[in-house]
């Protein structure tokens, strides 16, 4: 399986990715913003998703067209 990014970088287990866009957290009243870095990222099942710890909201699932590898 492979996992991309937004411009289609593969993503590997602990990679460091940025959001590119402000992102409401549901069941919290956390906004993620643009810029934001996600650091030691874990793959899931789906290609399209990741987890990550974020500052504020803890860990969360995220989409990966809403991210960057840098």
């Amino acid at each position: 399986m492979s996992v991309k990014d937004s411009n289609g970088n593969e993503l590997s287990a602990g990679d460091s990715v940025q959001i590119i866009k402000d992102l409401k957290v549901k069941g919290c009243s956390v906004t993620l913003k643009r810029g934001s870095v996600v650091k030691n990222i874990c793959l899931t099942n789906k290609e399209d998703e990741i987890e990550g710890k974020v500052d504020k909201a803890g860990v969360i699932v995220l989409k990966t067209c809403f991210l960057k590898k840098i």
